[in-house]
């Protein structure tokens, strides 16, 4: 062997590799580095610039006699992507220097290898980049690459997609901090990766959503891992937080044709969605009804715009009763929706307006709406009560929520005194904070505020002590189950101290959903004096509502 024949030997190893692997080349490497008494070569590579100046990148050796040596040569080069790559190759001390030849041979050799380093290294780069999201998760397209693989190896039939996204992760940043949740998260997803590992492969979507495709053997595993697990977050005292998710499973079909990934991704995205808003299962399966429910939706935000511009959405009020007057003592505005000279109930479309921002758009719509009733009433001279209107929790993300509600009612000129917002209780620490500015700042600007359900979600105490709220509406499904003396239920019990300790704090407190004499009498008993429900009234026209008002009150037992 001569320099020219390792050195092509060498070279051609080289290019045909994918990966950095010396030890491919080590006789031709050996040969030529005792012809020129190199004693090392190290190669350092940097992602940039800055990196390279606060020294924070890897360092590779290719070869390492072991002996003592000096930097005989260097080169950096700076590539397309900015990462810089350094390669150094010692001489041995106590040896002949490099003639003149020898320096123009070892610095082709040099370039060479820097050259072969740069290129796997750009290649590294550009998969990291491809395929990587910047928290080192593989990214989508990686998933989609997986997905056109099996399908064209005709083995994605029977297999299973799926989509999840980790239920209320912010707050376990919250309970541990972002560093350590990051950890978690990691944690969580590796995991599953290990459970589908050879038989499939997972991603992040982004944030905290991921999809994933595996063989369904190891459905069940994963399935269950997703429901809910403890993940470790400190080895030294074992402290742990449960991680579980929404999820939104497709059982890929035996002879499944993929047109297109939008075959996989829309079905997976809509399982997982609907198990996002259930309040059953965490887990759902895409089924074909789906399909009809997606266009549904489609449907229902398409037409918002113009529902809205030809106010096709209605305020019908259903009064609030004092039950041992008969008194009207108040009103809740509810929307009901006219099109095509038909009424579409609100469990057909309130839901729908939920998962965007047009609830908001609706709930101002109606706010605006109620104020321009209220303000003919006062101008005609009629009798006025205090209507309260719902706010969706969505919200809660506008800063500006106070400003918008009293921009609303002043540009009526209604006196706050006639409006009552109805707000519902949160479910994070930050929901809470604005829910208890949002109502703080209401009751300085004189207008009334409600705890919508309370007692129907997972209501803590805090609600209550904290937000200064004037009136709490309890749901229809904690109403007592007997007035008569004698053994009581759990329920009876609970409506008792609650309804107690409500006018106690010097809440107003509401019974929802009253339809019945009996319940009445329930009320009565436990000195709850106002009711909301079918035994007064349904939800009402303006116009009915107003003959209601002009009468004032009901007939009482």
């Amino acid at each position: 062997m001569d320099f020219h024949s390792a050195f092509e030997g060498l070279l051609e190893k080289l290019n045909s590799m994918k990966k950095i692997d010396f030890t491919k080349v080590s006789t031709e490497l050996e040969y030529i580095c005792n012809l020129y008494r190199i004693s090392k070569i190290t190669t350092r590579t940097y992602q940039d610039v800055r990196c390279e100046e606060l020294g924070t990148g890897d360092e590779l050796v290719s070869y390492d006699t072991g002996e003592k040596g000096n930097v005989g040569l260097s080169e950096r080069i700076v590539t397309d992507l900015m990462n810089v790559i350094i390669c150094d190759i010692y001489i041995k001390e106590g040896v002949e220097p490099w003639s003149d030849e020898e320096v123009k041979t070892v610095k082709f050799f040099l370039n060479t290898v820097t050259v072969y380093v740069s290129r796997i290294r750009i290649q590294d780069a550009a998969n990291r980049f491809a395929f990587y999201d910047d928290d080192g998760y593989h990214n989508f397209r990686y998933l989609i690459r997986y997905i056109h693989r099996v399908e064209q190896e005709g083995t994605i039939s029977g297999m299973a997609a799926l989509h999840f996204n980790l239920k209320h992760f912010a707050l376990v940043n919250q309970q541990i901090g972002r560093s350590l949740g990051s950890m978690v998260m990691h944690s969580f997803f590796n995991s599953i990766a290990d459970m589908i590992r050879g038989k499939g492969e997972i991603c992040r979507v982004g944030g905290d959503n991921f999809a994933l495709v595996c063989e369904r053997d190891c459905l069940n595993n994963v399935l269950g891992y997703l429901n809910g697990a403890a993940v470790v977050y400190d080895v030294r005292s074992g402290d742990r937080v449960m991680v579980s998710a929404s999820v939104g499973v497709f059982l890929i079909p035996e002879n499944f044709i993929m047109s297109d990934i939008g075959d996989i991704l829309d079905k997976i995205i809509s399982a997982s969605n609907a198990a996002k808003v259930s309040d059953k299962q965490n887990i759902v399966f895409f089924s074909d009804e789906m399909v009809a429910e997606k266009d549904k939706v489609m449907r229902i935000q398409h037409l918002f715009p113009e529902a809205v511009l030809k106010e096709e959405y209605h305020v019908f009020y259903q009064p609030k009763v004092n039950i041992n007057t008969g008194e009207i003592v108040g009103a809740e505005a509810l929307c009901r929706w006219f099109r095509d000279g038909k009424i579409i109930p609100p469990i057909e479309f309130i839901p729908i307006l939920e998962h965007g921002l047009e609830i908001c758009k609706l709930d101002f719509y109606m706010l605006d709406h109620v104020c321009k009733d209220i303000k003919r009433w006062l101008k005609e001279g009629k009798n006025v009560v205090r209507v309260s209107v719902n706010l969706s929790r969505k919200h809660m993300v506008d800063m500006d929520l106070l400003e918008h509600i009293l921009e609303i009612v002043d540009r009526n000129d209604v006196p706050h005194k006639y409006i009552e917002v109805e707000l519902t209780e949160t479910t994070t620490d930050v929901e809470f904070r604005d829910l208890k500015r949002v109502v703080s700042g209401l009751q300085n600007a004189g207008i009334c505020t409600s705890v919508d359900d309370f007692g129907m979600g997972y209501s803590s105490l805090n609600l209550i002590k904290e937000i200064p709220w004037n009136v709490m509406k309890v749901d229809k499904n904690f109403l007592p189950e007997h007035y008569e003396d004698g053994e009581e239920s759990t329920r009876d019990i609970m409506f008792h101290y609650v309804v107690g300790m409500a006018k106690a704090m010097g809440l107003e407190c509401i019974a929802e959903g009253v339809e019945t004499q009996t319940q009445v009498k329930a009320l009565r008993k436990n000195k709850c004096d106002l009711a909301q429900g079918f035994l007064y009234d349904k939800p009402l026209p303006v116009e009915e509502f107003e003959e209601r008002l002009r009468k004032g009150r009901y007939d009482v037992e």
